[in-house]
């Protein structure tokens, strides 16, 4: 087909991270007028090259061809003024500043006095409030951001993005925030600008979406294109079946871990915040690895960092031991021998600046305290190299700095600190995320060895096949509850998948 019938044309994009080769020779072609879904697990690579389309990461091959002419954006304000808006899948407003100051953001209406300029802030109201009726959106432009409600932040998105009058517009999950109406809602403000010739580059996991507005539907998996198929010819089983399938042979390590009695008990338990999760209830043995799969917005680290006392809960409880305990900060938790390794390793794990020693005590560091509040530097220096040696961290010494170690090495140090702690219960969200596969490998190792010691491991994973190669058990949510249990040595990847977009088998 010529140039002429896409308005956007992708050609074999490639984008490579340290340890991690995010995207292989990616192509898609979207057409004007079109709703093009581009769809795959978490981590096929869908976000990273959108952020390449847009200007945010810099391909390392690859062309991009917009209404026919190349084009290399260096960044994300030369991809709009070329006419390519983004809704993130990340929330950034500025909270403190009002609404129609975030839509406006950079570019606000001025006016002149003399030879000065000022910000027409008349205008800008006028503008904003002009648009939010256009899009039939309740939204006070003088509200501050902070006090909007997350689907009225998902809104404004939304509006922002149609502001600019783009001719592409891609939205990464633009309905993980919205209720069922404001779904309904979106669906029409995307049926208007297709029919204005407005191309929709749509991402989302939830395939009941994805079969009611897309016209195409293209499917990423590892990093690589698998196809695109007209929308009206799939059925949710095929779709599934793209996004999932490929060989998992010799990706884990054996098994031998015995899972015992009961350590863990939630019954019923709640957040206190609204659209969180509810009435989950789950159980947990003694040596035993309970992997936790779901699509984004499922809730499960909501959930995890509620048991570990970060999110405060609304009702339920939780029994260690058969003991109910009560656990409203992370020093509770750790009391009770809890432990979280955290999701994201970069926000809010690793201190880059600190040395692998630094970043290894800190969970546990009144451990090291002797006479006189002075740290044993001695005790220090034996534990932090004991646990090099154990978990095999690759670093010149343990003075080397964090910023210096791969990402796989960074998690084994977040490993050790919270080992130190000597935890009873280790709660893992994400323990593989942005590592290579040969670190992952040995993470799996190190979550086996410490359930057949009598640890006993919650998992959170995005990804199936590690979900199904290292746990006993997998629990999914949807939406903030528990929608299944499966065995972990006989579920499938299209059982996960259906328990996660809520289809039943």
């Amino acid at each position: 087909m010529s140039d002429g019938q896409y308005i956007l044309r992708i050609k074999e994009i490639s984008k490579s991270f340290p340890g991690v080769h995010a995207l292989d020779k990616v192509s898609v072609d979207v057409r004007p007028g079109t709703v093009h879904a581009l769809m795959g697990e978490n981590g096929a690579g869908k976000s990273t090259l959108m952020k390449c389309l847009f200007g945010i990461y810099d391909p390392d091959d690859g062309e991009i061809i917009l209404d026919g002419k190349p084009v290399r954006f260096e960044n994300s304000r030369q991809a709009l003024d070329a006419g390519i808006s983004m809704i993130h899948q990340e929330l950034f407003p500025i909270p403190l500043r009002p609404a129609m100051e975030n839509l406006w953001l950079g570019r606000y209406p001025t006016r002149n006095f003399g030879p000065l300029k000022f910000v027409d802030h008349k205008k800008m109201f006028e503008d904003s409030q002009a648009l939010f009726k256009d899009l039939n959106m309740d939204i006070n432009p003088s509200v501050w951001v902070r006090e909007l409600s997350t689907s009225k932040r998902q809104s404004l998105e939304i509006a922002k993005a149609v502001s600019y009058g783009a001719k592409v517009i891609i939205m990464d999950e633009p309905t993980s925030s919205l209720t069922e109406n404001e779904v309904h809602h979106l669906f029409e403000i995307i049926r208007r600008l297709r029919g204005e010739g407005v191309a929709i580059i749509y991402i989302s996991h939830k395939i009941e979406e994805i079969l009611a507005i897309c016209d195409e539907v293209s499917i990423m998996r590892d990093g690589r294109h698998i196809g695109t198929y007209p929308a009206k010819e799939l059925t949710t089983d095929q779709i599934i079946k793209y996004m999932v399938g490929r060989d998992m042979s010799n990706r884990f390590p054996p098994k031998d871990n015995i899972p015992g009695e009961t350590v863990l008990e939630v019954k019923d338990l709640c957040s206190a915040r609204p659209r969180s999760f509810h009435g989950v209830c789950f159980s947990l043995g003694r040596g035993e690895i309970l992997g936790i799969g779901g699509l984004v917005g499922a809730q499960r680290t909501e959930l995890v960092e509620s048991i570990f006392g970060l999110r405060p809960v609304e009702s339920g409880q939780v029994y260690i031991n058969g003991v109910q305990a009560q656990i409203k900060t992370p020093g509770q938790a750790k009391q009770k021998k809890l432990a979280l390794l955290t999701e994201e390793r970069r926000a809010s794990g690793i201190i880059p600046m600190r040395s692998v020693r630094d970043n290894m005590l800190l969970a546990n560091i009144r451990r090291y305290v002797g006479g006189f509040g002075l740290i044993n530097e001695k005790k220090c220096d034996h534990d932090t190299e004991e646990k090099i040696r154990v978990l095999n961290v690759k670093t010149p010494s343990s003075k080397t700095l964090m910023r210096d170690l791969s990402g796989g090495n960074q998690q084994k140090v977040l490993f050790a600190r919270w080992l130190l702690t000597e935890p009873d219960i280790l709660i893992l969200d994400e323990p593989t995320r942005g590592i290579d596969v040969g670190a992952k490998y040995e993470i799996y190792n190190i979550v086996i060895n410490l359930a057949k010691e009598g640890k006993s491991i919650i998992m959170i994973s995005s990804e199936m096949p590690e979900l199904l190669g290292v746990s006993d058990r997998i629990m999914v949510m949807c939406e903030g509850r528990v929608t299944g249990f499966l065995r972990g040595n006989t579920a499938t990847q299209e059982e996960i998948m259906r328990l996660a977009a809520q289809f039943e088998q």
